[in-house]
């Protein structure tokens, strides 16, 4: 009898080790994009660290992103990537990408860095990516959010 009692436990800890090591579902999540940095050129332009975050709880590898920017509330152009980049569960990476900005939105970055204010910014479009054993996906990205002047670097907004 009390080696049946003994293999009882036995088995019962074990199932509960197991259920303990499980991963639990696999969620996906709504990613996002914002703008890490943006570095002014000598002519103009503008090269955008673009983060994508992931939030789900697998890898995601980001096919493409086509995203409307605006500055200061002047339509500055689109952001336009195929960057094939995975990346982990719940993290995140940068892109960094050139935008020739419309002739106001880089009155709009230009006026933000004289005067040492920050700066308000949209991002309106489309990230296409595909889960970890997924299908592809289209996701909607809308954000609201703002940069600052960078202290002791010049035309470089954070």
């Amino acid at each position: 009898m009390m080696k049946i009692l003994r293999t009882g436990l036995f088995l019962a800890l074990a199932l509960l080790i197991s259920a303990c090591s499980s991963t639990g579902p696999r969620r996906v999540s709504e990613p996002a994009a914002s703008i890490q940095q943006l570095t002014v050129d000598a002519n103009g332009g503008w090269q955008v660290r673009l983060r994508l975050q992931n939030y789900s709880s697998i890898a995601m590898r980001f096919d493409s992103v086509d995203v409307a920017v605006t500055a200061g509330g002047a339509s500055a152009g689109q952001l336009q990537a195929s960057p094939a980049l995975s990346i982990a569960p719940e993290s995140a990476d940068v892109i960094d990408i050139t935008l020739r900005p419309s002739a106001e939105a880089r009155l709009q970055v230009a006026d933000a860095l004289a005067s040492g204010r920050g700066l308000t910014y949209t991002l309106n479009g489309n990230l296409v990516a595909t889960p970890d054993k997924g299908k592809v996906r289209t996701f909607r990205i809308s954000r609201d959010s703002a940069l600052s002047p960078t202290p002791g670097l010049p035309g470089v907004l954070r």
